[in-house]
């Protein structure tokens, strides 16, 4: 009677690491995106002294990646739909690839842009892609945690870049010093991007397309062979009714596959996916990401110890994520976020508090001394823990579960859009409002966004816990005429 059970149980945990690696290859995409979210905070200063930049053109440079995202995002969905999953990760790749290589070659800042746009553009492909192919593999008992392995690669990758900064800029001096070949440290920290763009690349190659997709092209084997490697035997062929159940009651409707809808053009449950994406990037996060070195320099450290302290702050992150991973399947979605959001918005209001007793230093950059500046060092940390614990995972694993299959990916393609536009404005509106308005008015406006968060959540946002992607219909008014939710 052991026998069976014991060879079950091996089957079904060698399953379940096989659902895991896949899903954990596909969140690398993620690590492309934190990696390039964060490159560029230790070169920010470096670049705005080689190409003598003001403080407008500095935000450009460093945000205008995020309109490539953008657009990546926008077509990434379209582009799935039609490639699959697996080739529009070979793009990304392949982008991300050439940005890396372009942005530390780069002999003039519209060059740089140039480059860190297309760079974007994979990354923006990534963004989307990784959610959607996790939550098409995932098992609904797992699906949260395993999507939240998006966030915590892009946690690895800010680390990762805060890191290999830090390191070339300690080796070279500074920054903006020679290191290797002529070429100053910053070059370096964004050649370095290359390697994770040839490992995403090469495990992209090794993965299986998703059994949704291969449905939809009536590549029926080819999606069975898929299942029979996720799941015990006598559950594939469940799974492939449900499958094609689903993607022949979408092509009956597929006039009801468009996103479009009577709230402002669009569907309700896309302005819920658009509005969970925007407020994530509206409450600032990716300030402390970008500009943290700046940051602590307000708070007294020279550009060494700035980078350390952007280290750990990254390293914090990943601890959180981790945190959020083990917490989300048990406690549901709804809870986590909305601890987060309070969470948020009291850190957030300590360093408004805080640089609104700032002053400025000899070259005119604010200044705190005194108790406000571990206020304000604490301040940015307990946000970064709040946010990784929370929104960070979250948004990622909400916008995999709430769009029903037929409009998914397209989407997730739209949400995403949102998102990378949302970071554009906020990065970039950053170092102005820094520099010639307030810190305490930026971090206000954070403060405020974070509190709408809670609001938002609280009201809008449903428990999508332990769902079934096929059920996401019934989350939202969103049925196809003649199968409408039952009361």
């Amino acid at each position: 009677m052991t026998g069976p059970t014991t060879a079950q149980g091996d089957e079904s945990r060698r399953l379940g690491r096989r659902v895991n690696a896949l899903a954990a290859a596909a969140a690398v995409g993620g690590f492309l995106f934190g990696f390039d979210s964060s490159v560029v905070n230790g070169a920010v200063d470096a670049i705005e002294a080689d190409f003598s930049l003001a403080a407008t053109a500095t935000g450009f440079a460093v945000a205008s990646a995020l309109l490539g995202c953008a657009v990546g995002a926008y077509l990434a969905g379209r582009l799935a739909d039609r490639w699959g999953r697996v080739p529009v990760m070979l793009l990304g790749a392949v982008l991300f690839f050439a940005s890396s290589l372009g942005a530390g070659l780069a002999f003039a800042v519209w060059d740089l842009v140039v480059w860190r746009v297309i760079g974007g553009l994979g990354i923006g492909i990534a963004s989307v892609i990784a959610p959607a192919y996790i939550a098409e593999v995932a098992p609904s008992n797992a699906r949260g945690r395993l999507g939240s392995l998006q966030q915590l690669a892009i946690t690895l990758g800010i680390f990762t870049a805060l890191l290999s900064d830090a390191v070339l800029a300690q080796t070279a001096g500074g920054a903006g010093e020679t290191l290797w070949f002529g070429m100053p440290a910053w070059r370096w920290m964004f050649l370095v991007g290359v390697v994770p763009a040839l490992v995403y690349g090469a495990l992209a190659l090794t993965m299986p397309e998703s059994p949704r997709f291969l449905v939809l092209r009536g590549r029926n084997p080819e999606a069975r062979g898929v299942l029979a490697t996720l799941m015990p035997e006598g559950q594939v062929e469940t799974a492939m009714t449900e499958a094609i159940e689903t993607v022949e009651e979408d092509r009956r409707n597929k006039r009801t596959a468009s996103l479009r809808g009577p709230l402002l053009g669009l569907l309700p449950v896309v302005w819920v996916g658009v509005v969970l994406s925007m407020l994530q990037q509206l409450v600032g996060i990716n300030v402390i990401f970008y500009y943290s070195t700046t940051l602590w320099k307000a708070v007294g450290f020279d550009e060494s110890n700035s980078l350390l302290i952007s280290v750990i702050t990254s390293v914090t992150n990943v601890l959180v994520t981790l945190i959020a991973i083990a917490l989300v399947d048990r406690v549901g979605r709804r809870p986590l976020m909305l601890v987060g959001s309070a969470g948020m918005a009291l850190s957030l209001g300590a360093m408004t508090l805080a640089f609104s007793q700032a002053g400025m230093n000899a070259a005119g950059e604010p200044e705190l001394t005194g108790a406000w500046a571990p206020i304000a060092l604490v301040g940015a940390n307990a946000f970064v823990v709040a946010f990784g614990a929370s929104w960070g995972p979250l948004v990622w694993v909400l916008l995999g579960e709430i769009f029903p299959n037929r409009i998914r990916a397209r989407a997730l393609g739209v949400a995403a859009g949102a998102q990378w536009l949302t970071n554009f404005a906020v990065s970039v509106s950053f170092p102005f409002l820094s520099q010639e308005v307030s810190l305490t008015l930026a971090y206000g406006l954070y403060t405020a966004f974070a509190a709408l968060s809670f609001v938002f959540v609280f009201r809008v946002v449903p428990e999508t816990k332990g769902t079934n992607l096929e059920d996401a219909d019934r989350l939202f008014d969103v049925a196809p005429r003649g199968r409408r939710r039952r009361s």
